[in-house]
Parts: structure tokens; sequence; C-alpha cells
């Protein structure tokens, strides 16, 4: 099997990119890069390069569920695990891509730049959608070791410069959690809109001049009326009036 050094360099010489892991494929973009300089018809304007947190990246994944329909590719994409940007779930499809590449791959000239139009190649700052351990740049643990040790921040020696060093790990810190949780709300927006939609149209069909005894329309209105456990549905109903409603 193709090692992770030798595929992260054949990955970057085709794209013209810079990833250092094998990681950030986790993305979509790469993979659909590559299937581009074997078919060149693949929408790269849809593709989101610079992609950083899940929702982008599932967006990326569907661009490349569309090819695989459309060149009638048979292999399953694991879109669930390769967004959590582990390792080994994308080595192996990494490897699977290459070896696709060799045997499809025409050799015919490729310019991965013009055909993403210049879209920024700088890959995300961290690996994961969401880091819950320590992230690129270290972790505040990282951090604070760093100026820490045997000489407090406090009271830092004559011309240190480890407490600006911590303060500006910080502040980076806290900007990458900023960008996680906007990312975060955008993604929660986007599923809830979805809900909605479904809701509003479950609602249309149960009207009483409609099918208000279809199984399974109320299925599906039972699940988007459910609750967690510990939670009381207050008198009145479950269902909150659309002009009452408040976000």
């Amino acid at each position: 099997m193709t090692s992770r050094a030798d595929l992260l360099l054949w990955l970057n010489e085709l794209l013209q990119i810079n990833y250092t892991k094998v990681e950030q494929c986790g993305s979509g973009a790469a993979y659909c890069q590559v299937l581009d300089s074997i078919y060149g018809d693949v929408p790269m304007t849809r593709v989101k390069m610079g992609a950083k947190h899940e929702y982008e990246f599932i967006a990326n994944f569907k661009v490349m569920q569309n090819v695989f329909k459309s060149k009638k590719i048979d292999k399953p994409i694991p879109v669930e695990k390769l967004v959590k940007c582990k390792m080994q779930d994308n080595l192996e499809f990494l490897q699977w891509i290459k070896r696709f590449w060799d045997q499809n791959y025409g050799g015919q000239g490729y310019d991965p730049v013009a055909r993403r139009k210049g879209a920024p190649t700088d890959t995300p700052a961290t690996i994961a959608p969401l880091s819950t351990g320590n992230s690129r740049a270290g972790g505040l643990n990282v951090g604070a070791s760093r100026a820490g040790g045997r000489t407090p921040i406090s009271g830092h020696r004559s011309g240190s410069t480890q407490p600006n060093e911590a303060v500006q790990h910080l502040q980076a810190q806290l900007k990458e959690m900023g960008g996680h949780l906007e990312g975060l709300e955008k993604e929660r927006d986007f599923y809830f809109e979805k809900l909605r939609e479904i809701e509003i149209m479950v609602q249309e069909q149960l009207e009483p001049e409609r099918t208000p005894d279809d199984p399974t329309l109320l299925k599906i209105q039972a699940i988007l009326y459910s609750t967690e456990d510990g939670f009381e549905v207050p008198e009145g109903g479950a269902i909150v009036d659309e002009e009452e409603e408040t976000f």
C-alpha cells in the first residue's frame, strides 16, 4: 500500500496544495479535485477548498457523490466517517482514490489552480471540524507549559517574551473557538431550516381535507414533536402556533 508520505506528495503535486496530514482530506475538497483531474467536468465552483466546518465538508462530499453517480462509479463513500477527519478512515479512502486515479487518468495536462478559479489553497487551521483535544497550535496546556515551568507568568524574567507569547497564544485560541462557534451556529441553522420545511409539509398533508390517517406522515410528525426524557410539554398542546413562534 502507498505510504502516507507518498500519498501526500502525490496529492500536493497534482493539486498544487500544501496538505501536511492525511486527515485534512476529510474536507472532501481534495477528493473532488482529484476526480476533476480525471474527468475535467467536476463543478469546482461548488467545491469549497478552504472548508473548515463539518457542514461545508458534507456539501463537498455531495458534489463528489453526484460525480460518482453520473460516472457510474460503484464505490460507497463513507461520508460520516471521513468528515470526522480521522487518519485511518481518510488514509484508506485516499489509497483507493490513488488507485482509481492510476487506472483512469489519461495523462492529459491539468491546471488545478485554473480549474478552481484561484480559490484559496490554504489548508484549514484545524484538522477536525471541532477540536476536542490539542489543536495544531498545541492546545492550552502546551501554551501554559511553554510560558510557565519554573518561572511563573506573573513573575517573568527581565527581557522575557514568554508572557506576550502566552497572551498571543490565548488570543489565537479564542479566535479559533469563535470560528468554531460560528460554524456550529451555521450548521444548526442549516439543519433547522430543513426540519422546519419538513414540518410545514407534514402539517399541510395532514390537514383534514387531505390524508389525515397517513401512517407514514403521522410517524414523521411524532418524531418531529418527540421530546427528551424529563422534558414536560406545557399545557395547551405540543405545537406552538407559527404566528407565536419566536427565535
